[in-house]
């Protein structure tokens, strides 16, 4: 095994656990920090016999309560490692504590790649398939979808395995499995060998990227845009499969825009904004105007992911690829014609459809819409009504983002919904993974 940091692992007394947004805190009972899968697993059964519920954090990226608990709080920052890498199967063994960064890191030195990724690095594995983190793909999708096997302690504090072969029902719907079904404690992944990437960054208006949405979708391996609310203007990403050579940002450009644009001036946008939203629409068409057009081309960890330091709270909602157009637009005369003032762009990426029980992309293609506002901005009144726009369109919300829904919505939103409370039913029948996040979005 290569290990990627041990320590021993220990347990007791706990203080605060805050999210990364600051939107969710809890104070649980206790908490473990296993070394290994024989620990989690004595964790678990511990937990079960004094009557506490069980909850993992990882790095604390999602913005819903889904890793709440008043009871004992796993964290994984000790279960971290590569177990191996199965060059023949071209897979690799990951505990489920080990960040994303970390993963990348290794798998380019050793000459191999994830095929898709999300746009951040920070979570670790499990944390990002459990609640569906993608990135955008016109063939590859979530970083769940590359997911080849599953280790998991279970309620009864076994620990099982499951993949396509063995298990196939829990493989399903594990690979999202919210937390629901048991403690993920390492991810197989497929890999590839490693490729380059050319990213070609440009400017362009709402009307025609909106007019041309489906064509750049089709004609490039992942798409995606922003777009800056008070504005017709947005910023596109296409990225492909190159034959090279490799081109990355230079030190100085790639500073000047990933750090000093997209997180030091931004952040001082934001902040100004904040304290007097009547400015925000000015600052939205400076922002919106600041990045220029580049292509570069590098490794693909190095262009699916940037750096994002100011930080926000996000509602996300998958919408069927065919009526992303209708939504954002939906979107931008609300925005238009309300006092909402919007500092942060609106994302959007889109991903093929799957086979992941509660994947937001299951059984249809997919295109996701995000809404963001900076921390400390009110932004109810905003997110209410991009939600209202997005369920009229049968939206799926981000398990891992702000959202309303409920059990009999997510029912409807679902078609294997059923399958999924069914496992549930079966591996976790005292709901040993409980908390409120669950009991409103699967029921109880």
């Amino acid at each position: 095994m290569s290990s990627l940091g041990r320590r021993n692992g220990r347990s007791g007394a706990s203080g605060t656990w805050r999210n990364w947004a600051g939107n969710v805190s809890v104070r649980p009972a206790r908490e473990a920090r296993p070394a290994s899968v024989e620990e989690l697993a004595d964790a678990v059964r511990s937990a079960a016999a004094d009557g506490l519920r069980v909850k993992t954090v990882g790095t604390g990226h999602s913005f819903t309560s889904i890793a709440a608990t008043d009871g004992l709080l796993i964290r994984p920052d000790l279960l971290t490692g590569i177990r191996r890498i199965d060059r023949a199967a071209m897979t690799v063994t990951v505990e489920s504590g080990t960040p994303l960064k970390r993963l990348n890191a290794v798998l380019a030195r050793e000459g191999l790649s994830l095929t898709n990724m999300g746009d951040i690095t920070e979570q670790t594995v499990a944390g990002a398939i459990s609640t569906g983190t993608h990135g955008t793909g016109r063939d590859s999708a979530s970083i769940a979808a590359q997911v080849r096997e599953l280790e998991l302690v279970t309620a009864d504090g076994r620990v099982a395995t499951c993949s396509a072969q063995e298990s196939p029902e829990v493989f399903a719907a594990a690979r999202i499995g919210l937390g629901a079904l048991g403690v993920v404690s390492a991810v197989t992944f497929a890999v590839e060998p490693v490729f380059l990437l050319t990213a070609r960054e440009e400017p362009m208006g709402f009307d025609r990227v909106t007019a041309e949405f489906e064509q750049l979708h089709a004609e490039n391996e992942h798409f995606e845009f922003y777009w800056f609310p008070h504005t017709g203007n947005c910023n596109t990403k296409r990225n492909n499969r190159s034959h090279g050579p490799a081109d990355p940002p230079g030190a100085v450009s790639g500073w000047f825009e990933d750090e000093f644009l997209s997180n030091g001036v931004f952040q001082v946008a934001n902040s100004f904004g904040r304290a007097l939203p009547a400015a925000v629409p000015a600052i939205a068409r400076i922002s919106s105007r600041a990045l220029s057009a580049r292509t570069y081309t590098d490794i693909p960890y190095k262009v699916f992911t940037s750096p994002r330091r100011v930080r926000f709270v996000e509602m996300e909602y998958a919408v069927p690829r065919e009526a992303a157009v209708a939504a954002l637009r939906e979107l931008k005369a609300m925005v238009d014609r309300s006092p909402l003032r919007v500092s942060f762009p609106v994302e959007v990426r889109t991903a093929p459809a799957d086979d992941i029980t509660l994947s937001t992309a299951s059984g249809r293609d997919t295109a996701y819409l995000a809404v963001h506002m900076y921390r400390g901005t009110p932004y109810r009144a905003y997110f209410t009504a991009a939600e209202r726009i997005m369920t009229a369109h049968g939206g799926r919300p981000h398990w891992g983002k702000m959202h309303t829904r409920d059990a009999a919505y997510l029912a409807e939103a679902y078609p294997r919904f059923g399958e999924f409370t069914a496992l549930r039913d079966r591996l976790d029948p005292d709901r040993l993974f409980a908390n409120p996040y669950l009991r409103r979005v699967l029921g109880d």
